[in-house]
């Protein structure tokens, strides 16, 4: 299959690599060419994970984003979704029919990109994916360099227009087999591990993130009076998904912390995932709460989209507001007002049945 993945990020040379592995003909666009460099040179990603260590040729890195769109079946943006608004915007005129976009996860971004596209006047009949985790824990060690820890086993997603799903599982499929199908994108944005896993452990550590110069939020950083807000936020979130109509699993997040087989159900990377992220020693590192991706993608735009869904639904969500609520105290900013809300993606004023007319048939 030919297959685009756009973006520079650490899971977008993982997707790049895993893919090419797959025997997909890969384009892998980055628009930073000097960062880009060491791949656009030779097209080689050297990766280590647990079947060693080894150079994969990617066979089309590119800095021309409309040579990547264009040239694929099937796109692939695992980047955060604080790229997403600009990204679209780039994107939108390049779509194509019959294209299926995988952004795991989305946070509301498959609405995002499908908004973007209408916008612009482009019609095409696009199915934009989404699902609850990156494929991959991965760090670049290197600039054409990365270290995989684990890969994703299961990946809940859901499409949108959900009248595509079937036609997009055809295809997701053939690139991600761990895809499983979901309701609709609604559903798939609140699969969303990173608002519940990061918030806690940043706003809860902010005194070892401020004092240390590095500090592992998953291993000393995840106390059980850490773990048990985590668990209460998680419960917001699975009863909001309950409160909308959406059905089990909801693949909680205790879970992921489930080293053994026999006590839980396998979450998004398997059994014993947290133990193999926190041996990696990769994620021991400078958090800067005025920065980080952790505050300003998975807390302003992860916890305010639940935030606004528990608003529109009338479903309580007191910590997702709350932590919400300390973090724009921290950063000096209303985080909830910038964040990816139904009021900024213009749906809240939609009732319940306009909400499932949209989307099951897009715009």
């Amino acid at each position: 299959m030919r297959v685009a993945v756009l973006g520079g990020g650490h899971g977008c040379y993982a997707a790049a690599v895993e893919m090419s592995e797959m025997g997909h003909e890969v384009w892998f666009w980055r628009r930073d060419a000097k960062a880009f460099g060491p791949v656009l040179e030779n097209g080689v990603i050297t990766v280590k994970d647990h079947a060693g260590t080894r150079d994969v040729v990617v066979a089309h890195p590119t800095t021309s984003l409309e040579e990547a769109i264009t040239s694929a079946e099937a796109v692939i943006i695992p980047l955060p979704a604080t790229t997403h608004e600009d990204l679209a915007q780039a994107c939108a005129p390049y779509w194509k029919d019959g294209q299926v976009v995988f952004l795991p996860p989305g946070t509301l971004g498959s609405i995002v990109f499908a908004q973007a596209a209408r916008a612009a006047g482009n019609p095409a009949d696009v199915s934009f994916a989404e699902t609850g985790t990156l494929p991959y824990l991965v760090r670049k060690h290197a600039p054409a360099e990365i270290v995989v820890s684990v890969y994703a086993t299961r990946l809940p997603t859901g499409v949108f227009p959900a009248r595509n799903t079937e036609r997009a599982m055809d295809v997701l499929k053939q690139v991600y087999p761990a895809v499983e199908p979901i309701e609709d994108a609604l559903a798939g944005g609140l699969m969303n591990a990173g608002p519940i896993i990061h918030p806690p452990l940043i706003l809860m550590n902010a005194g070892p993130l401020e004092h240390f110069p590095a500090w592992d939020i998953h291993n000393e950083g995840t106390q059980p009076s850490i773990r048990a807000v985590t668990s209460a936020l998680d419960k917001e979130r699975m009863d909001l998904r309950e409160a909308l109509g959406y059905g089990a699993p909801h693949f909680p997040l205790a879970d992921h912390y489930n080293a053994d087989a026999s006590q839980g159900d396998e979450w998004m990377y398997g059994y014993a995932a947290h133990e193999k992220l926190t041996d990696s020693g990769d994620w021991r590192e400078k958090i800067d709460l005025q920065s980080h991706r952790y505050m300003f993608e998975d807390t302003r735009l992860g916890l305010s989209m639940i935030a606004s869904i528990g608003k529109w639904a009338g479903h309580a969500t007191p910590l997702a507001s709350g932590m919400l609520a300390m973090a724009s105290a921290i950063t000096g900013r209303d985080l909830y007002a910038e964040g990816r809300t139904l009021e900024r993606l213009g749906l809240a004023q939609l009732d319940r049945a306009a909400m499932r007319r949209y989307l099951q048939e897009g715009i």
